[in-house]
């Protein structure tokens, strides 16, 4: 197939149909008309005799095939971009969208409350924060940027660790004066405890507890099984069990006495803190701000 100048303009539409998710939002984003969007991927297909997209009133996902040649086209696509922003001298101009793939734990214990002075900072830069259980595919998926717990994943991303998080073990006053503090974290077995899914698993977190050299792994049980932090902790607080919590979002209620740290000379658990964004030559300005951001505020934690 000899080259066509509308093939390029063509996949720079539908990359836009993709990030922004509709017809609509994407007419928006580039400054043409639905219609002109409507027209400009029925060209595409037509000139590559595949259907890309599934369209219905409600939502317009990739086919299969419309997904293998995304993927195949979307790192030439951000090649041009990166040229262009080396090109222009723009690298360093924080504006536009900015889409997010945000740990569940990590936005709302640590992040939320504290984003006003980013966009206050940027004001026109918007940021999406999607939070949801499975890492997905970045590119894909239209995502500029991930920060996730966990180990690296995905061969092509740039991975960078912000920090490692302790993991403390906690319970409130009132489930205390009910059933007993545990003196050791080998007692836990006989108690209520909290479970939390690992999403890269889909089964509950293993409770492994360190102190210096020594390190030992209990077997726990409870009534409630969760993949919202914030319902965990909540519940955590009202006395129906004992929790392991990332200890930056509980420091406050440690001091104010709604929680118990039960067991302080075994904090030796650690849970790493990754930020990921596709391999790039030049990420954008608004990737490294955000993460800039981030590192500021978990490093003072």
């Amino acid at each position: 197939m000899p080259f066509d100048g509308r093939i390029l303009s063509g996949v720079g539409v539908l990359a836009a149909v993709v990030e922004a998710g509709s017809f609509v939002k994407a007419a928006e984003l580039i400054g043409l008309t639905d219609s002109g969007v409507s027209r400009s991927i029925g060209r595409l297909e037509a000139r590559l005799g595949v259907r890309l997209l599934d369209r219905t009133t409600r939502s317009v996902t990739l086919t299969d095939e419309g997904r293998r040649f995304y993927e195949e086209a979307k790192p030439h696509l951000d090649a041009i971009e990166d040229a262009a922003v080396s090109a222009s001298g723009a690298a360093s101009a924080v504006r536009g969208r900015l889409r997010v793939d945000i740990d569940p734990f990590f936005l709302p214990l640590v992040l939320a409350g504290r984003l006003g002075s980013f966009c206050g900072r940027y004001p026109e830069l918007s940021v999406e924060l999607v939070t949801r259980a499975h890492f997905g595919d970045l590119v894909a998926d239209g995502i500029d940027l991930a920060i996730r717990f966990g180990q690296p994943r995905g061969a092509t991303l740039i991975s960078r660790k912000l920090i490692e998080a302790p993991i403390l073990t906690v319970a409130s006053p009132a489930y205390l004066s009910r059933h007993g503090k545990p003196a050791h974290p080998s007692d836990l077995a006989g108690h209520r405890c909290l479970q939390f899914i690992d999403p890269s698993s889909g089964r509950p977190f293993g409770w492994e507890f360190i102190r210096g050299a020594e390190a030992i792994e209990v077997p726990t049980t409870g009534p409630l099984t969760f993949t919202d932090p914030k319902s965990l902790l909540e519940e955590c607080l009202a006395g129906t069990g004992i929790a392991q919590v990332i200890g930056w979002g509980v420091g406050a209620r440690l001091t104010s006495g709604a929680l118990i740290d039960l067991f302080p000379d075994w904090h030796g658990e650690r849970f790493p803190l990754f930020v990921y964004h596709p391999s790039r030559q030049h990420p954008p300005a608004k990737v490294r701000a955000f993460i800039d951001y981030c590192d500021g505020i978990v490093q003072s934690l």
